[in-house]
């Protein structure tokens, strides 16, 4: 793309309607407000060029990003510095803290992330069907992109360029709202992607960061339907909630991710033992650990024991049934508030059950259709469970920690979906496309 025609497509003037001004001074005239409607205009404009950006062109564009992101980690890393500081001083949990946490194996981790994604094959223009008419008419459906995508969500600065790397690659602007926590952060990895639009000659809208701490500006970003056509938040469930009721914009979301893993009478002592172990406590605070651990009734005795000691060397806390208590009496007693609750910590549930049976029922009535895991050697057991389940990802004899774009050969994720409409579980390239239908005749009119 030469930069005569990124310019062109700069001047394109848009005016969808604007939300009305508030009671007193208009909203569309305040500083904050009138960035982000700016922002938006810019946005929309800008992906009218994305889309119609080569492949090539794209991928230029992220291997310049990855590149300008090593090279200048040393500016992100004091600036994230700054941010877990604060962070601190303000009381935060280690669970926030490690989420807030961008240190220079995190940032060669995205940068990784974003080679991965440069490798995939081309999400647009993908020939979905064809279909020639009766009349003559050939009817085809290929991928395009979706528009301006709004990620909002809280203190995990990879998401800022992971996110901005799948929007780009699929040929979607983006428009970025972090937590206040991480924007010293988020300021310095979105001067970084400004720099590499530019060497590409990309509009400078195809990427931008909200930066007011204000709630009220978010409010006013979802407001903005005329500009922007899908709005993903990522972060705690308030967060999630307060964007749905708010947005004036379709949402793809999930508010919690209580994932279970049943361990059936079936099962591989040592290797119950070693994935519930990781599903637990590899990181804690992710929503793909789990929160809940189910155990068939007749291995129980001989499996929980040895469960319990590797949790206490992790300084897991266990909340457990009656039954799981006549067999680890150190476990607290489980409250009904524990079931379906999502920790996010070194916390876990445990639940006896008599039969897989019941183990399904319980994972269908507390889980929230994110991550669910089976350990057992009986196959026929394994696919009742993969199959009676409702969840985004089930998985026999491995952890509920694979939930992850990366390890789906997604490249990176811009998010996992618990909804079932248009995406579910980590959303990659192909999530962040639409489709449109093109129409050849020679002719033809409808009678």
């Amino acid at each position: 793309m030469t930069k005569t025609e990124s310019a062109k497509y700069n001047k394109v003037v848009l005016s969808p309607p604007v939300p009305p001004p508030q009671a007193g001074r208009g909203r569309n005239e305040m500083p904050i407000y009138r960035e982000i409607l700016e922002q938006a205009k810019a946005a929309k404009a800008a992906s009218l060029v994305l889309a119609n950006a080569s492949a090539e062109q794209r991928n230029r564009l992220l291997l310049l990003l990855s590149k300008t992101l090593i090279d200048q980690q040393g500016k992100v890393v004091e600036a994230n510095r700054e941010d877990l500081a604060q962070a601190k001083a303000a009381g935060r949990n280690s669970a926030y803290l490690d989420r807030l946490g961008f240190f220079e194996a995190d940032i060669r981790k995205t940068a990784d992330a974003l080679s991965a994604v440069r490798e995939l094959p081309d999400p647009l223009n993908r020939l979905l069907s064809e279909n020639k008419r009766p009349n003559g008419l050939l009817v085809k459906q290929v991928a395009v992109p979706i528009g301006v995508i709004a990620i909002i969500y809280e203190s995990r600065p990879d998401v800022t360029v992971e996110a901005a790397g799948l929007c780009l690659k699929s040929g979607n602007a983006v428009i970025l709202k972090g937590g206040s926590d991480s924007l010293q952060t988020n300021t310095v990895l979105a001067q970084i992607l400004r720099q590499s639009l530019e060497k590409a000659n990309f509009p400078a809208g195809s990427v931008s960061l909200v930066a007011s701490r204000e709630h009220a500006a978010v409010d006013y970003l979802l407001s903005l339907s005329g500009y922007i056509n899908l709005v993903i938040p990522r972060g705690g469930e308030s967060l999630i909630r307060t964007v749905v009721e708010k947005s004036k914009i379709p949402v793809i979301k999930h508010y919690k991710g209580v994932c279970h893993t049943y361990v059936d009478k079936a099962a591989d002592l040592n290797m119950a033992w070693s994935v519930t172990l990781n599903a637990k406590t590899q990181r804690p605070a992710t929503c793909n650990a789990t929160e809940t651990l189910l155990v068939h009734r007749d291995i129980a005795p001989d499996f929980l024991p040895e469960m319990a000691r590797l949790f206490q060397e992790k300084g897991v806390e266990m909340r457990g049934c009656p039954d799981t208590r006549r067999i680890i009496p150190q476990a607290r007693v489980a409250q009904e508030s524990d079931w379906g609750n999502e920790f996010l910590d070194l916390t876990i549930a445990i639940k006896v059950v008599a039969s897989p049976e019941e183990a399904i029922f319980w994972v269908n009535t507390y889980g929230t259709g994110h991550s669910e895991a089976i350990i057992t050697g009986d196959n026929l057991i394994a696919e009742m469970f993969l199959k009676e389940v409702d969840a985004a990802a089930i998985y026999h004899n491995a952890s509920t920690r694979f939930t992850d774009g990366f390890e789906f050969g997604l490249g990176a994720e811009i998010g996992i979906s618990t909804d079932k409409i248009h995406a579910r579980g980590p959303m990659g390239l192909k999530e962040l496309t639409s489709y449109k239908y093109l129409v050849y005749g020679d002719g033809q009119v409808r009678t």
